[in-house]
């Protein structure tokens, strides 16, 4: 009895690990979705760790040139913002549509809704055409994923 339990042991441990294997090759193949406040790696479409955060972006889900093109929209819209004010569900970011156009900031939120589909995306022109909004919200914790993703320090954005 003790032998066939041994081999059942041995075989249970080959077979977990040439699933590990099988899981791990599979995951590289499909690439990697980052995991914010996380300290593993999270591969493919579905989760293989569990991990502290529900925000997920989806690094696969733009093309390199739509990729591209997300990147200069966002270090443009980085570098045009005025203001920067904490709502109750997350953040507004205010831009000069002389400086950043409405179309603009449509194409980085379509962009960016690919990505990072839990982020609630709402654009405003306001005060007679004159001021530019975008507020994003989300579940609870999605703050602290803003600050972190978006590179803000809360005391400087006031």
């Amino acid at each position: 009895m003790k032998d066939r339990n041994e081999q059942f042991a041995g075989n249970s441990k080959k077979k977990a690990v040439r699933l590990a294997v099988g899981a791990l090759i599979a995951a590289i193949a499909v690439g990697p979705l980052t995991a914010q406040s996380s300290t593993i790696a999270v591969y493919g479409e579905k989760l293989v760790a569990t991990t502290q955060s529900k925000f997920y972006c989806n690094t696969k889900a733009l093309t390199p040139a739509e990729r591209a093109r997300h990147k200069q929209l966002g270090d443009k819209l980085t570098a045009e913002r005025r203001a920067v004010v904490e709502t109750e569900k997350g953040y507004e970011f205010q831009f000069s549509p002389k400086n950043v156009s409405l179309a603009e900031l449509a194409e980085w939120v379509a962009a960016e809704s690919k990505c990072c589909p839990f982020f609630d995306f709402h654009i405003d022109l306001e005060e007679t055409g004159s001021l530019l909004c975008l507020r994003l919200t989300g579940e609870e914790g999605i703050k602290a994923f803003i600050r972190a993703e978006f590179g803000m320090d809360p005391a400087k954005e006031k």
